[in-house]
């Protein structure tokens, strides 16, 4: 058996497309709705969702962890609302639930060296030894009108598919990945990411995801002298970018990738006004 999970607040836009990607292999659709005003309660019911009613907290992640609580299925699927399961993905998924074989032993190195990015800012994913019982995802993201490919945006890989009892979020940072008790594998079909098809839904994102680093600024006490200062106004940024765009090859995918590395950049000074703000609130 197999359940997605879900946590979601006014999702009418993407949640049709997302639910709809999983309706030939999910035996169980688990949502928790943080108190949706638009319709995202009517299409939700429409595939037969077992929905969970409570509040939006600033961590989605507490949500999440709720429904995949509440999942039934021996393997869970969790996603956003902005993500479909591509078919390649969709077959991928039902053979593990199966207990097919799956080859864990030539997983292309671009995607070990993003599992080695991760395990660098959040520790060590999972055990190496013993039985697989999670898979990372590779994520395309679109961003205005098309894929991005480069960039260091891709694999983007994000640990959705696990087996019930081996993995849960600690709920503290708006990028972590779930703890896992067991191995973790790669699958090798693309989870695609509709995040940002418009530059107004990015801004959206943006103003919510620099809030969030600001408050961790705020809890680290970074401080505020000249040199803090134009570390995240300056130096920061401009690293960022250059190697988003030259280095990680953004400029291969165009006006697309030239905004993701400016404003990927840009997201340091904007949290550190933030935070600066509110340090002197």
């Amino acid at each position: 058996m197999i359940s997605v999970a879900l946590a979601v607040f006014n999702e009418e836009k993407t949640l049709e497309q997302c639910l709809q990607s999983v309706v030939g292999f999910a035996d169980e659709i688990v949502l928790v709705d943080g108190g949706s005003t638009d319709k995202t309660i009517e299409i939700a019911q429409r595939f037969h969702a077992k929905i969970i009613r409570t509040t939006n907290p600033p961590m989605f992640h507490i949500n999440k962890q709720k429904a995949i609580d509440a999942a039934q299925g021996e393997w869970i699927l969790a996603l956003d609302a902005d993500e479909v399961v591509s078919k390649e993905l969709a077959k991928e998924i039902q053979n593990i639930a199966r207990g097919e074989h799956i080859n864990t032993t030539s997983i292309p190195n671009l995607f070990l060296r993003h599992q080695q990015i991760v395990e660098a800012r959040d520790g060590v994913v999972g055990t190496q030894d013993g039985e697989t019982v999670a898979y990372f995802v590779p994520r395309l993201n679109y961003f205005l009108k098309g894929w991005l490919r480069h960039g260091g945006v891709y694999p983007d890989g994000v640990i959705r598919l696990f087996q019930k009892g081996k993995a849960h979020f600690p709920c503290k940072n708006i990028h972590e990945q779930p703890v896992i008790q067991g191995k973790v594998g790669w699958l090798r079909h693309d989870l695609l990411h509709y995040a940002d098809p418009t530059f107004q839904r990015y801004l959206m994102r943006a103003n919510r995801y620099t809030s969030l680093t600001a408050d961790a600024l705020f809890r680290d006490r970074i401080g505020t002298g000249p040199s803090v200062i134009f570390h995240y106004m300056v130096v920061k940024p401009v690293s960022v970018f250059l190697s988003l765009y030259f280095r990680h090859k953004g400029i291969l995918d165009g006006f697309p990738g030239f905004v993701w590395a400016l404003f990927s950049g840009l997201h340091y000074p904007l949290a550190f006004m933030k935070y600066w703000e509110k340090k002197h609130a």
